[in-house]
Order: C-alpha cells, then structure tokens, then sequence
C-alpha cells in the first residue's frame, strides 16, 4: 500500500512559499524549483536498500555503506515537470530519464496524451514521477497507467502542491503508488486550478504568460 508523504521541513516550506508569491520572476522561480525538488528527493530516497562494500581510505581498510543499486527512473510529466528533472539529476546522476507528454483539455479537465518515451528497463526500476501540480489527478492517474502497462511497477509520484481532490483520484486509481507533496492545498476552483496554488507552473516556469 502507497503512502502520502506532505514535507514540514522549513526550507520546503519556504521555498514553496516564495514560488507562490505573484511577484517571483521567472529565474528566481525556476531556481526554487530546482532547489525544492532537490530536497524532495533527499527525503524521498531515504529507504533506498544500501549493501555492505569494502573500501580502502587514506588511513585504512574499512565495511562502509554505499547503495545497492541505482537502477532509478526519473519521468517528467511535461513540460512543467522538465522544470525538476536536474535538481533530481544533481543527487541521482546515474537515473535514466524518461518523458511522458500530457496536456489538460480545457473544456473536460481530463489528460491527453501526446508522447510517452520510457527505458527500455523500466520494470526492473524505481521510477519518480514528478509533476509539479496535483489537481484533479487526471494526469498523474494517466502516467501512472503508461507507466504500469509497459512494465512499470515501482512507483512513486512527486509534486508540488497537491489538491484533496487529485490525492483522493490518484490514491483510489493506483493505491500502490507513494505520493510526496511539498505542501497541501485547499481545494481545486471552477477551472480546475489548486488553490491558493501557485499559477500556471508551465508558464512560470519558460515565461510563456
């Protein structure tokens, strides 16, 4: 069974804050989002399995703790979850990235596809979903569900803000997926959009508004 993971760490909780501040330009917010998600995944690979390996440092031989694999895939939702994809590089160096294109219909709310790209391997990985936003959870519902149908079976999905109603959609759809969230939102308004949120993250992220 997934979990729910919301982060009280102060420097989430600040950075957070700052990206939702109106007035924050759009260097300074790719900069917090890099930094955020960079603390995210400290805290979101805390359980990874570590093994026993035998090293040698200046002073002597020693059974020192190092990782027992990285076999970890990064999957961006785009194009606002490209924005994080680094700050998770920058930990995990060696994670293969995959991308999976949704876009959200105006009209219905509900995701459509256009891309989706994995490695060839991803069954035998633990894959980080990251998408800044969690609304009505159309579209992570949707990545999971490519995710799962070419293999796919550890997962995890990563966000930003997150909204009652996308964490209730994702949590029934795929019960088995863990959910981090830097910070807990009201609830979603008649666009569909989180509140009190933080904008278009696409567009805040590139200045495309």
């Amino acid at each position: 069974m997934g979990k729910i993971h919301v982060f009280e760490h102060p420097l989430i909780q600040h950075k957070v804050s700052m990206m939702r501040m109106k007035q924050t330009s759009t260097k300074d917010f790719r900069d917090l989002a890099r930094e955020v998600i960079t603390l995210m995944t400290f805290e979101a690979t805390r359980d990874l399995p570590l093994k026993d390996v035998e090293i040698e440092t200046p002073i002597t031989k020693c059974t020192a703790k190092m990782l027992e694999g990285e076999d970890i895939a990064i999957v961006p939702i785009l194009r606002a979850g490209l924005g994080f994809v680094d700050g998770m590089l920058s930990l995990i160096p060696n994670a293969k990235v995959g991308h999976i294109g949704l876009y959200r219909d105006p009209d219905t709310h509900e995701p459509v596809e256009y891309y989706c790209k994995l490695p060839a391997d991803i069954d035998k990985r633990e894959v980080f979903i990251v998408d800044p936003m969690l609304a009505t959870g159309g579209s992570a519902v949707a990545a999971v569900n490519f995710i799962k149908a070419r293999g796919g079976q550890n997962i995890n999905f990563l966000c930003l803000i997150a909204a009652p109603e996308g964490i209730e959609v994702l949590q029934n759809a795929h019960p088995d997926v863990n959910i981090y969230i830097a910070a807990k939102d009201w609830n979603l308004n008649e666009d569909a959009y989180i509140v009190p949120g933080l904008g278009d993250a696409g567009d805040r992220l590139y200045g495309t508004k």
